[in-house]
């Protein structure tokens, strides 16, 4: 969800162009613990996978000064396919971090696990996101921003304070017409929290022009992509292309965020495919 600069994010705290360091292998174990308590209240989506994703996931230095790396992130973009594939609302467009992704996903055997549990889940939510966003005319591939938010967990919360189905941090949910107090926390009631998060992506698609953009902007906030934008492209408004080509500039989170969506709509869409079957669901909560 929306977070702002310099503010920690469920990955630690956000640098335009600065490589946190890796952690040491026993930080990395200790991380697994806590990913992977099943019941913990505080298990975000993100979250529960973003300690495995730094071994699996491509190489990444997240730095504007690797010329290397923004050239080859530049040469995927152009050579991805633009059209929307069949089956899809959202351009499916091929990416080295979707691939690793998928193969975090699908072979990573705690990590298949949680995805698993996360499909399990989609179906109780789905019909619901589903009528929403045929509602308003909106890309029903956007149900899978809400599974990597939260696992479609309703009650889900991030060390960012970030709550619910569509992870709203408070200031934002208040915004978009939710209550949020000591008593109430409407972030919490799937179908109010729908309405608000639908309301945000298509204000921030009318912003960028761009469901990637979009979907960027939801999870590092709307003025760090603009900025970005403007200093690489020269305007606000671009395409889903775009967001490969400013993937540099961004947090390490936001980098990793449409990758990660789309890759798991392409496991949703085809779970067979991947390895996914009912006897995958062994965690509950």
């Amino acid at each position: 969800m929306e977070k702002l600069a310099g503010t920690p994010t469920a990955l630690g705290t956000a640098q335009l162009s600065i490589q946190a360091p890796i952690p040491a292998k026993e930080d990395f174990v200790n991380r697994f613990k806590w990913i992977l308590k099943p019941r913990l209240a505080g298990n975000v989506a993100i979250a529960t996978v973003a300690g495995l994703a730094v071994i699996y996931a491509i190489p990444d230095s997240g730095s504007d000064s690797n010329p290397v790396e923004i050239a080859l992130s530049r040469v995927a973009t152009f050579a991805a396919p633009t059209e929307t594939s069949s089956g899809w609302d959202l351009p499916n467009l091929d990416n080295a971090r979707v691939d690793s992704w998928i193969k975090t996903f699908s072979t990573v055997p705690k990590v298949k696990d949680r995805f698993a549990l996360w499909l399990d889940r989609k179906s109780t939510y789905e019909p619901m996101i589903s009528a929403k966003l045929a509602e308003r005319d909106m890309p029903q591939d956007l149900i899978y921003l809400a599974m990597i938010e939260s696992g479609f967990n309703p009650n889900a919360k991030s060390p960012a304070k970030a709550g619910g189905l569509w992870q709203f941090i408070g200031e934002t949910g208040q915004r978009y017409g939710l209550t949020v107090n000591k008593r109430v926390d409407e972030r919490n009631h799937p179908a109010k929290a729908t309405d608000a998060a639908l309301s945000y992506l298509s204000d921030l698609h009318d912003r960028f022009g761009s469901w990637y953009l979009a979907a960027a902007a939801y999870n590092t906030g709307e003025n760090r992509v603009a900025r970005i934008m403007r200093q690489v492209t020269g305007s606000e408004k671009g395409t889903d292309a775009d967001y490969y080509r400013i993937s540099s500039l961004l947090p390490k989170e936001t980098r990793e965020y449409v990758p990660m969506m789309i890759a798991a709509a392409r496991i949703s869409k085809d779970p067979a495919k991947y390895g996914f079957d009912a006897g995958d669901v062994t965690m509950t909560e």
